[in-house]
């Protein structure tokens, strides 16, 4: 902790590392999404979902590759209390006949089990359809309110740089969803669940940005002669220890959530912890850099221009 006391690391002259970086995992997402996809839950595609009790002492990995092939497809399946599994599936529409199915394998496969059916759930497909727009419409509707939000607060520049970091931070999150789905002993399928993590990485990444700006907008009123770019380093480096401070706090906390809060919520916690720190990242080595080159981008056409009519 004692780097952080007085830091004077050369962010803003090493961006282009930063950029590097950044434009190898935003390719390595974008190529995943056209070769890999998304793994769509329930809630977007439709399906049914069931909660059985007394299903013993099974494994839910080995209940889902049991159930892959009776249901025709792989389901989402994770532990549900004590003695209770939740199974989420697109397969069939028909209730009765996929309650029969899912029983019959368990019987086959897992003599000592005695499941149960306690609870039903069917999403539609034109619900499901409503649902995927709706999510669709917040994540960008939040863009663009937080654009909105940080122009007028500070200047369009500013907008534009944390608009960057925030989409920055979905997509990496998304694409490292895409390349790990089915890798991970967990399901990282996307459902309201994960958009609401994704909500949340936005507002805690916006949040580090706007402490960044803040400082910045300061400094460049208290050190008016100072080169720009050298004057959004001296902030972010003043604002190092509170975001490096307050990046560990959350990610213990969401830490402790990913391996201990049960299957149900593990795809919900490890999106967190991934926004935690690409959000950390980005709003030092994405937003601040964005800014500073779009101010250099404005000197230069200002002085082409006045070279112009010279």
């Amino acid at each position: 902790m004692r780097l952080l006391e007085n830091p004077s690391f050369s962010f803003i002259p090493n961006r282009k590392i930063g950029y590097l970086i950044s434009g190898t995992l935003i390719v390595l997402s974008l190529l995943s999404f056209m070769t890999r996809g998304l793994e769509q839950g329930i809630d977007f595609l439709g399906g049914t979902e069931l909660v059985l009790e007394d299903v013993g002492q099974v494994d839910a990995l080995d209940v889902r590759a049991a159930l892959t092939e009776p249901l025709g497809s792989q389901p989402e399946v994770k532990t549900f209390g004590t003695t209770g599994l939740l199974i989420r599936t697109a397969a069939g529409t028909d209730v009765d006949d996929l309650r029969r199915t899912i029983i019959a394998e368990f019987e086959a496969s897992f003599p000592d089990a005695s499941p149960e059916v306690v609870q039903t759930d069917v999403v539609g497909p034109r619900f499901a359809q409503d649902l995927q727009r709706g999510a669709i419409y917040s994540v960008l509707g939040a863009l663009f309110v937080i654009f909105v939000y940080i122009m007028l607060r500070f200047e369009w520049r500013y907008g534009l740089g944390a608009l960057a970091a925030i989409t920055h931070d979905v997509i990496i999150v998304l694409g490292i969803f895409s390349l790990f789905q089915d890798l991970l002993p967990f399901s990282l399928q996307i459902d309201q669940a994960i958009i609401a993590a994704f909500l949340t990485i936005v507002g805690y990444s916006l949040n580090d940005t706007v402490v960044v700006f803040d400082r910045t907008r300061e400094y460049v009123n208290l050190f008016k002669t100072d080169p720009y770019a050298e004057v959004v380093n001296r902030s972010i480096n003043a604002t190092l220890s509170r975001t490096v401070v307050t990046s560990i706090t959350t990610l213990i906390v969401t830490s402790i959530l990913l391996f201990f809060g049960g299957d149900v919520l593990r795809g919900f916690s490890f999106a967190l912890v991934l926004g935690v720190m690409i959000g950390t990242y980005s709003s030092v080595f994405v937003a601040s850099p964005v800014v500073v080159e779009l101010r250099h981008w404005l000197e230069d056409s200002d002085s082409k221009r006045k070279r112009a009519r010279a």
